[in-house]
């Protein structure tokens, strides 16, 4: 173990930039006092640099460093701090945000690439009591190493994460000047956890089987009405869930939603039986909530069942066997992923614990993700499958799960949480009994820290409009508190940029069984409905840059308005603003035909880039809505484009065809960096 040593001269470019880094007045953490690096040397994948992996001594931080050759060094670094503590190595894989290339990005953009495992070797562990501390102390020793290799001063640095990484992100800049600029992306508020989930399972339950038509009464050529055709119950559960936040367009998604959420929920549940014990005891026995005098669902869904276990599988066998593998079940080889029992009931298991009742894991339990056959995934809190054995007694009881499905309407936030006003009497009154309010969720992501919205860096927030885990009015409830807090320097460190047609993660950055995730048949995935954000959020990093090094200042925040839980946006991109291109897309003449099989449909098309964010460079079609997009749009770069094509089905069925285009802000045509994407869909209905 050493120091990095060598030196050379810098690229002539830092020099040439106007503005000064700002100097971090923070003190050495006592905690981190004594970096050292185990290894060093230079590699060419995915492209040439030196890597740099090292730790604290004495404590678990560990970090890894990329450094570009000199020539290609502009005097600033990139910091992805991810959403779970454990892993140093993410930035490579697809898990940073970045569509697998946070490397190759860093280094097109004159920087190098710093993270860290956030203070914890345990995969999902807490990391160090604040978490910024391990991620300033990496992003402050990064500095020393890359004075020694290229010379000069301070480098800029920029810290940028998204969903618990978005809570760390700001955590970061709220409580240290360690870094000049930040871009936070898909975030929530200290009441994301565990409402946005517990709502979303409710209508998950609630709504089986309805999701279809409810996707397809407000898809393009639908009648627009969700509503239709559902009894009260089902009316009441999706308003419920709508006027929380949920974007009603992300249910395309309600399979996959159910089988990953449902994992995240076994964790969080936690919080709600840890946080208040007495609740499902109450929510079952207690008049004013909902198990007291349970709807005929509500007794239909309860399952309490005995049985034994007859197989254990674990993770590795159950990715072998194509299973979807939970995120909760861990990433070693060898924990336990799922069961096979002697008998299993009736009815819905997914969300049911099953508590073990004999054997060396008596007392302890797992959620059930999912049910393949007669295979229970589990969400996994048993250190390996070993723990189980063939003939341990189990019970399957889903009590838990059920009561925790409506645990949010027992909260009482403050009147800024204005979702909650649905569950309060025109007077004010509450509803429905209320809980002690659970300890500041924000302490899930942030390292206990609340978002205080008060920074002296420059600031880039990239917040998606179908995102399901981080409802899209969070960021506007941040934006708030920046607002409050910044006064009238609001507008010269923060921008909003809202991201239409995309969810939570970028379609191809789920995660694969390789990096430590889930398995391809829960999590990677491509489709016509959403678009990949990574642009955007590379386009938001290189101007939160510019930003801070040179005064430019980026394109305005997102214009938009929120009504009942729902972020809505302009429909022009002049009006809209942001950086994200607009699209609009007919099918002769509207967003509806209905044509037979060989029959010659014409697609109209405009894409449209906010003024000042660069041009349309690309288009490709998708004529089966399936996502592949095969055929090009032919364009001339510019920032508004008209595309007109034709198009024949051969064989009979409902198709929506989609038009993906990108903007770049340099009219690049060939570059992979910072592509601002979006699409628009329409409706074919072929006859034979």
């Amino acid at each position: 173990m050493s120091h990095v040593g060598g030196s050379s001269s810098q690229d002539s470019s830092v020099a040439a930039r106007a503005g000064s880094p700002r100097q971090s007045t923070r003190e050495p953490d006592p905690l981190y006092t004594d970096p050292y690096v185990d290894v060093d040397r230079w590699r060419d994948e995915p492209e040439r640099h030196r890597y740099v992996h090292g730790g604290f001594t004495d404590t678990e931080l560990r970090f890894s460093m990329y450094f570009p050759p000199p020539e290609r060094y502009e005097g600033r670094f990139y910091h992805p701090v991810m959403h779970i503590a454990g892993n140093e190595n993410a930035a490579s894989g697809r898990l940073a945000g970045l569509d697998g290339d946070s490397i190759g990005f860093a280094f097109d953009s004159g920087g190098y690439l710093v993270e860290s495992n956030l203070g914890s070797t345990n995969m999902g562990g807490p990391g160090d009591i604040v978490n910024f501390r391990a991620s300033a102390a990496t992003a402050e020793f990064s500095r020393e190493l890359a004075r020694q290799m290229y010379g000069g001063g301070r480098p800029y640095g920029y810290v940028y994460g998204g969903s618990g990484g978005g809570f760390k992100s700001t955590a970061c800049v709220e409580n240290t000047d360690v870094w000049d600029g930040a871009v936070p992306f898909i975030h929530g508020s200290p009441v994301s956890i565990p409402n946005v989930f517990t709502v979303q399972a409710h209508a998950l339950r609630i709504l089986e089987g309805k999701f279809g038509q409810i996707i397809d009464a407000i898809s393009p050529g639908g009648s627009g009405d969700m509503y239709a055709g559902l009894n009260d119950e089902e009316r009441a559960a999706l308003r419920e869930v709508t006027r929380m936040g949920f974007p009603p367009r992300a249910w395309f998604a309600h399979e996959r939603l159910s089988v990953n959420y449902t994992g995240v929920f076994a964790s969080l549940i936690g919080f709600i039986i840890g946080g208040d014990p007495e609740y499902v005891e109450d929510f079952w026995r207690v008049p004013g909530y909902l198990g007291a005098s349970p709807p005929e669902s509500l007794e239909r869904a309860h399952v309490r069942h005995q049985a034994s276990v007859t197989r254990t599988i674990s993770t590795a066998e159950a990715r072998d066997m194509g299973l979807p593998v939970a995120i909760a079940a861990g990433t070693r080889s060898d924990a336990l992923a799922a069961i096979q029992f002697s008998s299993t009931p009736e009815g819905r298991l997914q969300g049911a614990f099953v508590t073990m009742r004999t054997g060396a894991a008596q007392g302890r339990r797992a959620m059930v993700t999912g049910v393949v056959g007669d295979i229970v995934l589990l969400g996994g809190l048993f250190a390996s499958e070993g723990v189980v054995e063939a003939g341990d007694q189990v019970e399957i009881d889903n009590s838990i799960y059920l009561a925790s499905q409506t645990y949010h309407r027992h909260q009482n936030p403050p009147p800024e949480y204005h979702v909650w006003d649905q569950f309060r009497n025109p007077d004010g009154t509450l509803m429905y009994p209320e809980r002690p309010q659970l300890p500041d969720a924000a302490a899930v992501g942030s390292g206990y820290v609340s978002q205080s919205g008060k920074f002296g860096c420059k600031m880039i927030v990239v917040e998606c409009l179908m995102d399901e885990a981080a409802y899209p009015w969070q960021a506007d409830w941040y934006r708030s508190r920046v607002r409050d807090a910044l006064g009238p320097r609001f507008d010269d460190q923060y921008r909003l940029w809202f991201v239409d047609n995309a969810m939570h993660v970028s379609p191809s950055s789920y995660m694969t069984p390789s990096e430590g995730g889930a398995a391809d048949a829960g999590y990677s995935w491509v489709d016509s409905h959403i678009i990949s954000y990574s642009g955007i959020l590379q386009q938001a990093l290189r101007d939160v840059a510019a930003w801070a090094e040179r005064d430019i200042r980026p394109p305005e925040s997102t214009s938009y308005k929120v009504r009942d839980g729902q972020v809505t946006v302009p429909a022009s991109a002049s009006a809209r603003k942001g950086i994200q291109p607009v699209v609009t897309l007919t099918v002769d003449g509207g967003d509806r035909a209905e044509v037979c099989v060989g029959e010659a449909v014409e697609f109209h098309a405009v894409a449209e880039a906010p003024p000042g964010t660069g041009v349309i460079v690309s288009a490709e079609w998708d004529f089966d809505g399936e996502g592949a997009y095969p055929e090009p749009g032919q364009l001339t770069p510019q920032s508004e484009v008209k595309l007109t094509t034709t198009h024949t089905f051969s064989s009979a069925g409902t198709f929506f065809p989609a038009l993906r285009v990108a903007s770049q802000r340099d009219g690049h045509t060939t570059t992979r960096y910072a592509l601002a994407r979006n699409l628009a869909r329409v409706r074919v209905v072929v006859t034979a």
